[in-house]
C-alpha cells in the first residue's frame, strides 16, 4: 500500500446532462455495464494501482451512492490504516453546499490534514478509463513538481470541452484554457491538443495552501480547472503534465466522460461489441463491484413451435431471464425478465425491469424497478415515444419511474 498518498474521489456533482438517469440518482451511482456503477471504474483503479487510503466527497441525491460504497467497499482492513470513506458536505469551515470541485476539498482540509500523507490524488468519480496511479505519483515526485495534472491527448474538434494546457519541452504547464472555442494544438500534431483528465497530484502542503487562498479569492468560481490550476501556472509554481498510460492496453486510449445521455449510451453500446474497447474481462486489472446473491441468468423456451428465449451479442446480469423472448446488441442488469415473443434491441436494461409479452423495445434506456405491460413499443415511433417519455436528439429513448415517495434498493 503506497503510505505517503490519499486520495480524495469527488463524487458530488449534480449530473444535470445526465438527466434524467441522475434525477433520484448522483451521477456516480448510474449503472455501468450491466453490473456495475461508475464509480467503481475509479475505485478499482485506486486499488489496482495499491492505493487503499479513500476519501469519497458525496453531495447531490447519495443514498444509493452512500448505500453501494458501504456494501460494495468495506473490503478494505481499517487496521491497516485502510479505508473507503464517505465526506458528505459537513459545512466545518462554510455554511454552503459544496461550490465548486475546489471549495468540496477545501471543506474538507480538516480530513485531509487529519490523515498522514505528503501528496493528495484528486479524482473524478464519472469517467471510465484504466490508469495505474503510481508512474504518475512517482513522476510527480522526481520532478520536484508543486501539482501534476494528468492529460491525454484529444482531437482538437472536441476539446472545447475541456481544460486544455500549452507545455514546453520539459512537459511543465506554461498555458492554460479551461473550455476553449480554439483550443491551442499541440505543436507535435496540430489535429490534436493535450486535454486535463481532471487528475490532479498535489503536494499536500501546496493543497492546503491554495485552497485557503481560493476561498479567499471572492471572485473565484472555486473550481480547479478554472481558477485553481490556472493561478498556480501564473504564480511560477511547478505545475508538470503527466501523460496519460492507458492500462486497457488497446491499440486506441480509452478514456470517456460520460456525462451526456449519448456519450453514457455510446460507451454502454462499446461493451457488446465482439471486441470492445473497453475490456470488463481483462483479469489483469480487474473491476471490483457488489452484486447481490442472484442465481444465474437463464434463457427459457425451444420446445417445437415456441420461440426460444435467446441473447446474442448481449451482455446478461445474475438473476435475469429470457423467456421465449429475444435480446440483441444489449445489456440487462440483476433480475431483468424479458417475456414470450418480446424483443429487445440495442437497449439498456436497469435492475428489476420486466418486459411484457409481445413487446419491442429499440435504442432505449429502461431505468431500474419499471413493469412494462403486453405490447409495449418503444424506441419505433419517437413521436409518441416523446409524450410519455424522454428522448434526446439523436432518438435515444430513456424510461425512467414516476416519482416516488420512497427509495427502492437498486
Amino acid at each position: 500500500m503506497d503510505g505517503e498518498t490519499i486520495v480524495l474521489l469527488l463524487a458530488g456533482g449534480a449530473g444535470e446532462r445526465l438527466m434524467p438517469l441522475t434525477r433520484d440518482r448522483a451521477k456516480p451511482a448510474v449503472p455501468f455495464g450491466g453490473s456495475y456503477r461508475i464509480v467503481d471504474i475509479t475505485l478499482s483503479n485506486c486499488v489496482n494501482s495499491g492505493l487503499r487510503r479513500i476519501f469519497v466527497v458525496t453531495q447531490y441525491k447519495a443514498l444509493s451512492l452512500n448505500r453501494h460504497l458501504r456494501e460494495g467497499w468495506n473490503f478494505l482492513a481499517p487496521e491497516l490504516g485502510e479505508f473507503v470513506q464517505v465526506l458528505p458536505p459537513m459545512q466545518r469551515v462554510s455554511e454552503n453546499w459544496y461550490q465548486g470541485t475546489a471549495d468540496a476539498i477545501y471543506q474538507n482540509l480538516y480530513s485531509i490534514g487529519a490523515e498522514p500523507s505528503k501528496y493528495v490524488l484528486i479524482l473524478s468519480g464519472d469517467h471510465v478509463y484504466k490508469m495505474d496511479y503510481q508512474p504518475m505519483i512517482q513522476q510527480h515526485r522526481e520532478t520536484g513538481a508543486d501539482v501534476t495534472v494528468g492529460t491525454i491527448e484529444f482531437p482538437c474538434s472536441e476539446a472545447c470541452r475541456f481544460g486544455v494546457v500549452e507545455l514546453d519541452s520539459q512537459d511543465r504547464i506554461v498555458g492554460w484554457q479551461e473550455k476553449p472555442h480554439n483550443p491551442k494544438p499541440s505543436p507535435h500534431n496540430p489535429d490534436k491538443c493535450h486535454v486535463s483528465m481532471g487528475i490532479y497530484c498535489f503536494n499536500r502542503d501546496v493543497l492546503i495552501e491554495a485552497m485557503m487562498a481560493d476561498s479567499a479569492e471572492q471572485q473565484s468560481r472555486h473550481d480547479f480547472g478554472r481558477d485553481v490550476i490556472p493561478r498556480l501556472i501564473e504564480r511560477q509554481r511547478q505545475v508538470y503534465s503527466y501523460a496519460f498510460v492507458d492500462e486497457n492496453k488497446k491499440e486506441a486510449q480509452y478514456w470517456r466522460d460520460i456525462g451526456t445521455i449519448e456519450a453514457y449510451y455510446e460507451a454502454s453500446m462499446d461493451l457488446v461489441s465482439v471486441s470492445p474497447i473497453f475490456n470488463l474481462y481483462d483479469k489483469r486489472w480487474p473491476l471490483r463491484t457488489y452484486q447481490r446473491q442472484y442465481p444465474p441468468a437463464k434463457f427459457v423456451f425451444a420446445q417445437e413451435g415456441q420461440r426460444m428465449g435467446i441473447a446474442v451479442d448481449s451482455i446478461v446480469a445474475m438473476g435475469s431471464i429470457i423467456s421465449g423472448g429475444r435480446v440483441s446488441h444489449s445489456l440487462l442488469s440483476f433480475d431483468v425478465r424479458v417475456n414470450s415473443y418480446s424483443e429487445v434491441e440495442s437497449s439498456i436494461l436497469f435492475s428489476h425491469v420486466s418486459i411484457g409479452r409481445h413487446s419491442r423495445i429499440r435504442r432505449a434506456i429502461i431505468d431500474r424497478h419499471i413493469m412494462l405491460p403486453e405490447h409495449t413499443e418503444i424506441g419505433y415511433n419517437l413521436d409518441e415515444d416523446r409524450k410519455k417519455y424522454h428522448v434526446t436528439d439523436t432518438g435515444i429513448v430513456v424510461v425512467v419511474p414516476e416519482q416516488r415517495m420512497f427509495e427502492e434498493p437498486e
